[in-house]
C-alpha cells in the first residue's frame, strides 16, 4: 500500500514539475518564482475554461477548413432541436499580424458566447502570421476563406441564414476584416455584369464589426498615438514594429516610421493623395484632436517608400480606399478606445465612410485601452472589457 502511494506521489511530483517548468533566460530575476506564478495562472485559466464550457453545452466546435484557411467554427446547437436559419460572422483574431491564434483561451471564450448569445454560427479564422507569412498572404487567405463560406453550400451546410452573415475582427484582425468588406465595392461592376448574364444575386456581408482597428501606417503621430505613446497593451512602437513584420521591413525602420519619414517637404502626388485620406486635422472630430499638432519630417527619406511599398496599398492599409469603394461597403460598427494607439484609425475611417454615405456606428469607450473585449471573461476580466463585450454582440443581434 505504502508503495502504491509512494509511486502516485513521485508521478504527481513529476507531473507537477512538468507543468510548472518552463524554459526561461538565465538572466531573468527568481526563474522558479516567475515559473511558479504562471503555472497558477495558466492553471486558473484553464478552470475557467472548463467551468465555462461545461455550463455552456449549447455550443458545438469543429475544426476545419475553408478554401484550404484552417478555421475554428462554434455552432449554436439550439436549431438541433427546432431548426432553423442562423446569424453567421466570420471573425479574425488580432496580434499584429505575428501573434495570436483563435485557439487561445481569450478568443475561444469570446467566439464560444457569441455563438451562444447570438443563436449564431462564429468562423474563427486561423490565418498564417509572420514570419511565416507577410502581406499580402494574411489578406489573400482572409479573402479565400471568406469568399468560400459565402457560398451557398456552406452556408446551408451550417444552417446559416445568406442574408445575415457579418465579417468582424479586432486590431490587426479588424484590419483583415476592413479590407475583405473592400470587396462588394472592388466587385460591384463585375457583380452586376454577373447578375445580368445568370439573374442571380451574389452572397455579401450583411454587416462589418471593427474592433479597434489598424486601417494606416502613414502617421504614428495621430492624436491617439501621441496621447498613448505607452499605455498598454499597446505602444507605439511596438504597432510600427507590427507593421513592419506584416509589409516585410526591416525592424531597423521602427525610427523612421514612427517620425513619419515616409513623407518629405514636396510630396508626390501619389503621397499627397494617400496623406489626404488619413489627415486627421480634417478627419478626426475636434473634441479628439485636443491640442496636439502634426508632425511632419524635416527632411524625410524618399527611398522609404520603396522599401515599402504596402504602406500605400489599401489591402493592407483599409482607410486609403477610394470613395467608391467605400460607398459600396456593408454597414459598420467601430469600436474606439480612448487609452489606444489605434483610436484615431478607428474614428477617421468611420467619417470617411459616413462621407461615402455608409451607415456606421462608432462606439467609444472612454475607459477603454487596445485589446480590452479580451478581458470580457475570466479571473482577469475587467468592467470595460464585459461592457464592450455586452455592448458589440448587442449590436450584432440588432443590425444582423
Amino acid at each position: 500500500m505504502m508503495r502504491s502511494i509512494l509511486i502516485v506521489a513521485i508521478l504527481l511530483s513529476i507531473a507537477a514539475a512538468y507543468y510548472i517548468y518552463l524554459p526561461l533566460p538565465s538572466t531573468i530575476s527568481e526563474p522558479w518564482k516567475l515559473m511558479f506564478m504562471d503555472s497558477i495562472l495558466r492553471g486558473v485559466m484553464h478552470l475557467v475554461s472548463f467551468a465555462f464550457v461545461s455550463s455552456s453545452p449549447a455550443i458545438r466546435v469543429t475544426e476545419t477548413s475553408f478554401g484550404g484557411v484552417q478555421a475554428q467554427v462554434f455552432e449554436s446547437t439550439a436549431a438541433d432541436q427546432e431548426p432553423h436559419l442562423k446569424r453567421g460572422v466570420v471573425y479574425f483574431h488580432g496580434g499584429g499580424w505575428t501573434l495570436g491564434s483563435g485557439k487561445m483561451q481569450t478568443y475561444y471564450l469570446q467566439c464560444w458566447s457569441m455563438a451562444e448569445e447570438l443563436d449564431a454560427v462564429v468562423i474563427s479564422i486561423e490565418y498564417r502570421l509572420a514570419p511565416e507569412a507577410r502581406f499580402p498572404d494574411q489578406y489573400n487567405e482572409a479573402v479565400q476563406a471568406s469568399k468560400h463560406i459565402l457560398t451557398a453550400e456552406v452556408l446551408s451546410q451550417y444552417s446559416i441564414d445568406p442574408k445575415r452573415v457579418a465579417v468582424s475582427g479586432d486590431s490587426a484582425g479588424a484590419n483583415l476584416a476592413a479590407a475583405v468588406a473592400h470587396l462588394d465595392g472592388e466587385d460591384s461592376k463585375i457583380t452586376r455584369k454577373t447578375m445580368a448574364l445568370d439573374n442571380s444575386a451574389p452572397i455579401k456581408f450583411k454587416v462589418q464589426a471593427l474592433l479597434y482597428p489598424a486601417l494606416q501606417a502613414l502617421d504614428f503621430n495621430t492624436p491617439s498615438y501621441q496621447q498613448n505613446s505607452h499605455i498598454p497593451i499597446l505602444h507605439r512602437p511596438l504597432m510600427a514594429r507590427f507593421w513592419l513584420e506584416y509589409l516585410s521591413g526591416d525592424p531597423r525602420l521602427v525610427m523612421s516610421l514612427l517620425a513619419n519619414n515616409h513623407s518629405t517637404p514636396t510630396p508626390s502626388q501619389e503621397i499627397a493623395a494617400a496623406k489626404a485620406k488619413t489627415d486627421w486635422t480634417k478627419l478626426l472630430p475636434v473634441a479628439f484632436q485636443k491640442s496636439y499638432k502634426p508632425v511632419f519630417p524635416l527632411h524625410g527619406d524618399p527611398k522609404l517608400l520603396e522599401k515599402l511599398p504596402g504602406l500605400l496599398d489599401v489591402r493592407a492599409a483599409p482607410l486609403l480606399a477610394e470613395t467608391k469603394v467605400l460607398k459600396a461597403v456593408p454597414p459598420a460598427y467601430i469600436m474606439t478606445c480612448e487609452h489606444d494607439v489605434l483610436r484615431d484609425d478607428g474614428l477617421m475611417y468611420a467619417t470617411r465612410l459616413e462621407e461615402a454615405g455608409v451607415d456606421v456606428t462608432v462606439d467609444h469607450f472612454e475607459d477603454g485601452f487596445h485589446g480590452c473585449l479580451s478581458f470580457a471573461f475570466g479571473p482577469f476580466r475587467f468592467s470595460v472589457g464585459f461592457r464592450s463585450f455586452r455592448s458589440y454582440t448587442r449590436w450584432l443581434k440588432e443590425n444582423l
